[in-house]
């Protein structure tokens, strides 16, 4: 995705890190930005499209490949 403002490399820590990272950067980050959060942990393929839902943000696509999850999300408020 070319619009992606900021990578979060989360690779190789566990929950809820993956998650905690994202939430640090996303109060960072402008409202329309994209944030890249990767990671490795398993949970985060449910965890994070659920807090992004919670919390009101837009999640763009969430894809694991070769077992490294590639969640984008929008900034939306």
């Amino acid at each position: 995705m070319s619009d992606t403002s900021k990578v979060i490399d989360a690779r190789d820590t566990f929950c809820p890190g993956p998650l905690m990272e994202l939430i640090t950067h996303m109060k960072q980050a402008e409202i329309g930005e994209t944030l890249e959060l990767l990671s490795t942990d398993e949970g985060s393929g449910n965890d994070v499209p659920e807090w992004v839902n919670k919390v009101g943000h837009e999640l763009i696509s969430s894809e694991k490949v070769d077992g490294v999850w590639h969640i984008f999300i929008r900034k939306a408020k």
